[in-house]
């Protein structure tokens, strides 16, 4: 089971309005709307993927990372690494 189960529904109910949201920008750059218009709804939709994302990682932490550091061994190294890794490609974004 994945830390984001419990709340599967409401991560497919963001995605879908940032799929929503993607939509209006295709049809803002077909329709020629005023560029920083654009830009003001492609930080907004950078954000919520950014809090999907930390949401994500955050339910990984709590529920795969943890679960693993508690079992120890080898896999919670593996857990840890995969989390840090995870962390720094959030910032570089």
């Amino acid at each position: 089971m994945h830390g984001y189960s419990g709340d599967k529904q409401a991560y497919l109910t963001r995605l879908r309005r940032i799929e929503g949201q993607i939509r209006g920008l295709q049809r803002m750059v077909d329709e020629d709307a005023y560029c920083i218009d654009i830009l003001t709804q492609v930080s907004a939709a950078t954000r919520a993927l950014q809090a999907v994302a930390l949401g994500l990682l955050e339910d990984h932490i709590a529920h795969c990372v943890a679960d693993a550091v508690k079992s120890g061994g080898p896999e919670a190294d593996e857990k840890v690494k995969e989390a840090s890794a995870a962390i720094a490609r959030l910032v570089r974004s």
